[in-house]
């Protein structure tokens, strides 16, 4: 797996990539601020959200407003993205539609100065870094910080609405379409004697119908 830290250092940012956004105008300036909206489509494969559930589709539009501080050691990113996420009830399995408004914050660290904004020194632990992130020439990725705040922001059992009755057990109709749908129930306790009579009934019919010749007669005389 590759670490946050290896893909902001070896991953070569794209500028052009929607995602991706330049601090050089900060100047490195502890308390310097930068506020930009951006719209942009959303990312796929795989989907923005939770995979199979309730996510935003691919090249949907995706709102973003961000606040970009300079700080000792990086760059501190707040923002709140707002998307249509769409999904099915797991009641009833209708299609659904959620408005998302996920809020996110997270470091973007210089490469050369750690937390407390000195030179990082060469013997620093290397997993310490595989949960950071960092700039590459200014510039941050925030796909990654993007799909952790959208999850977070999901409801991981949607449904239509919260009295959806959803379907029946029995036949799969929709009970909220159907609201005096039932079965009825047979109890299991006399299911057995239930089928017993049954048996018993139809062996009577057949002896009534099947009288040996002759008896009658003799009932006669």
């Amino acid at each position: 797996m590759i670490s946050k830290a290896g893909n902001a250092l070896n991953g070569h940012l794209d500028h052009r990539n929607p995602l991706v956004f330049d601090t050089r105008e900060l100047g490195r300036r502890p308390g310097a601020l930068k506020r930009l909206s951006r719209s942009v489509e959303a990312p796929g494969s795989p989907v923005l959200g939770i995979d199979g559930v309730i996510g935003v589709p691919e090249g949907a539009p995706l709102e973003l407003d961000l606040r970009l501080e300079s700080v000792m050691e990086g760059v501190l990113v707040t923002g709140t993205a707002r998307a249509t996420a769409e999904g099915e009830c797991v009641r009833c399995l209708e299609p659904l539609t959620v408005e998302v408004d996920a809020d996110f914050q997270e470091m973007f660290s210089y490469p050369d100065a750690d937390d407390r904004g000195r030179p990082a020194d060469s013997a620093d632990d290397a997993e310490d870094d595989e949960d950071r992130f960092f700039l590459e020439d200014g510039l941050f990725d925030l796909e990654s910080v993007l799909r952790d705040a959208v999850v977070l922001a999901l409801p991981m059992q949607p449904v239509c609405k919260e009295t959806c009755a959803g379907l029946c057990s029995e036949c799969g109709i929709r009970l909220d379409e159907n609201p005096g749908h039932h079965h009825d129930a047979v109890d299991i306790r006399w299911a057995a004697l239930q089928g017993l009579a049954e048996t018993v009934q139809d062996g009577e019919k057949d002896n009534m119908g099947g009288a040996e010749p002759g008896v009658d007669e003799k009932q006669e005389k």
